[in-house]
């Protein structure tokens, strides 16, 4: 049994996908199992995270029988996965070396902590741009505004993931996984916190942005409000809930420039 599972949907990620990988075996902290679903990819992702499964004894790689996107793809993980900790990590990202280092030894001495997410370096194709630190304790207020978490840095205890049912496969979630995640974990009372460390790479390019399109932004809006609900929030929170559906309508050079402006340069 590995003290870490390393959970990684992956879809049609060739070209990205041996760089992800290679960045978890290359992890100063050996004592983990990477688990991969191919989510029914139609070019070689599936042949090549095979190729590392035949070769290293703690790669396993499952597979969907048909395309069913990234909750239940994890979930898929999640039912074979043995760890006492859960890592996320995407096909398109890169590790840095010590990341789950500073993770388990975080988790291993704190023992109220549940989830422990990092800060992020953000890089377009080769080019590193900046730094997306993260707030340590994102307390209540974040939630109601933000997401807390950047969901491919987080490492999770097992026990606390299996509690809350894993994610939530629905259409309303779509997209939006992550923060209906933290949303049930907030309210079920457990706790997370950050690294300041950027000790995970992130792609971000302007196609990504083309991303939030207005029906992405709507689920999101969905579940903001489904959370406003059950908190008793403010009505003004509400109304921000409509920020991301504006923003939906803007141009992606334009949503590109303002989140890297309010980025820490490299």
């Amino acid at each position: 049994m590995s003290k870490i599972s390393v959970i990684m949907g992956i879809y049609n990620c060739e070209a990205t996908l041996g760089a992800a990988i290679e960045s978890i075996l290359a992890q100063t902290y050996r004592d983990f199992e990477l688990i991969m679903c191919d989510d029914g990819s139609t070019d070689g992702t599936y042949a090549l995270a095979q190729s590392y499964a035949e070769k290293f004894n703690n790669v396993k790689v499952l597979k969907n029988e048909k395309n069913m996107r990234l909750a239940y793809s994890l979930n898929h993980c999640l039912s074979v996965a043995e760890g006492e900790y859960i890592a996320r990590m995407d096909a398109d990202d890169l590790s840095c070396p010590d990341r789950f280092e500073k993770q388990v030894e975080f988790l291993d001495a704190h023992q109220e902590i549940d989830l422990l997410g990092t800060s992020l370096t953000i890089k377009d194709g080769d080019k590193l741009l900046y730094n997306r630190i993260y707030e340590y304790d994102p307390i209540k207020s974040v939630f109601l505004t933000s997401s807390p978490f950047a969901h491919p840095t987080v490492m999770m205890r097992k026990s606390v993931l299996d509690a809350l049912g894993g994610y939530r496969v629905s259409p309303e979630t779509m997209r939006c996984e992550d923060l209906d995640l933290w949303f049930r974990f907030a309210i079920a009372g457990y706790k997370g916190v950050n690294l300041p460390d950027p000790l995970y790479i992130y792609q971000e390019s302007i196609s990504d942005y083309k991303k939030r399109t207005v029906k992405a932004a709507l689920g999101i809006r969905k579940v903001y409000l489904k959370y406003y609900k059950e908190t008793k929030a403010p009505f003004k929170y509400k109304l921000m809930t409509l920020k991301p559906v504006i923003a939906a309508f803007l141009p992606a050079s334009f949503k590109a420039k303002h989140h890297r402006k309010a980025g820490q340069r490299i």
